[in-house]
Formats: C-alpha cells, structure tokens, sequence
C-alpha cells in the first residue's frame, strides 16, 4: 500500500477516495481505521470528506482525538504527504496541522453544487501551469467557511500557501480561500472533492489532475504508475 485513506466512524467519503486513487489512477491504495496506525510503507495520507462522528459538537473537534492522528503528525513531522478534503480538511485544522479553522457557512445553508475555482500559483505542483486557471470541482458542506486572524492570512497570502479560491464565493470564506498549504509543502486542505470528479458520471474530470498533483512527490520513481 503506497495511499493510507483513513477511516472515522461516519466517513463517507473514502470509499470514493480509494475508488479515485486505486481503481481510477492505479495506485495502491486502502482504507486504515482510524484507531489503527498507518502502514509502514505508507508514502502519503487522504483524510477523507464526509463526516467524522463527533462533528456535531464541531467539524472535526472529536475526530483529531483518534489514536491515528498522533500517528498521521509524526508522519508529517517526518515530510509526508497528507491532503484533507472537506472534512479532511477540517480535521486537520483542529489538529494543528493547518492554521485556521472551517465555521458554519455565513448563508447557514448545506451548499451542495459544482462549484468553479480559481487555482493560484502555490507551488511546483499546484498552480496554472500544471492545472489550468480554473477547476470545477463538487462542494458539499455546511462548515466550509475558512476563518483566520488576520497575521495567518497574510503569512497565506505571502507564502503562497493559497491553492485555490472560490469564483463566487458560497459560504463566506475569507479571502474566498478553498484550500490551503502548510509552509513547507506537504501538508494540503480543501473544501471541494476532488475524488468526486474523476469519472463520466461528473461534468468533467477536474479532480484527476488535482489528485495528481498532490501524488507527485509519491510518484516521482515510479511515474508511469499514474495513468494519463
């Protein structure tokens, strides 16, 4: 196994997650519950969308609890790979892993739509070179609306640690920010789905790039391993 999807009692999305890495870009990928640790072999992590129990009191304030996330912080400590999608992603802000934090969306509706997204020029792998200049990428969420002081969004802003921002902004985002990265470029959080948007049944394939992108570093020996 090379992609560790982790499991919370509640998650909804890693089946779909293990469908885009597995069965879609072929590479080896499985589900770890998430009182388990992560594999040995494991090169890079997908905390999955959906929901983790506990969100009820907030997104993702029980989840980062769970015995794997000491695990999945040594890990990327160490310079692994970890993207966080929608709930992911707040899991990984109520974990320290990513600044900020995901509050009720500021119209106080579940926003549920095909949602376009301007990508920034972050870093090598996540900018208009390597994925156009825009994205249209599922969104499904109540909590997607990204808070921060205002030192951490211009240490954001000026680091480029932006990935993409909403064209149209659905839930009252700061800076319409839809993902972010850590400072050094291993730790990565987004609101859209893009395991979602890799098959016919979508628009358009939107996330395959995307995943793509995060999993380069994962690749880079073995490249032939993504399929075009």
């Amino acid at each position: 196994m090379r992609v560790a999807i982790l499991q919370f009692p509640g998650s909804n999305c890693d089946w779909d997650s293990e469908y885009a890495v597995k069965d879609v870009l072929g590479i080896s990928a499985h589900r770890v519950w998430h009182k388990d640790k992560l594999p040995s072999e494991t090169e890079a992590v997908i905390v999955p969308g959906g929901f983790s129990f506990g969100d009820y009191l907030r997104c993702g304030a029980i989840a980062r609890f769970s015995p794997i996330m000491q695990n999945l912080k040594e890990f990327a400590e160490k310079g692994g790979q970890v993207l966080g999608i929608c709930n992911g992603f707040q899991i990984l802000c109520e974990s320290g892993l990513l600044p900020g934090a995901l509050i009720r969306n500021d119209c106080l509706d579940f926003r549920c739509l095909n949602q376009n997204l301007l990508v920034e020029n972050s870093n090598d792998r996540f900018n208009q070179t390597t994925l156009g200049k825009s994205l249209l990428l599922p969104i499904a969420h109540g909590e997607g609306n990204y808070r921060a002081d205002e030192s951490v969004l211009s240490s954001l802003e000026a680091n480029d640690q932006i990935l993409l921002r909403y064209s149209g902004n659905p839930n009252g985002s700061m800076n319409d920010i839809a993902g972010i990265r850590n400072f050094t470029g291993n730790v990565y959080g987004m609101m859209p789905h893009p395991e979602r948007a890799v098959g016919s049944h979508h628009p358009c394939l939107d996330g395959l790039p995307l995943l793509k992108a995060f999993l380069k570093p994962v690749l880079q020996t073995r490249p032939a391993e993504i399929s075009s």
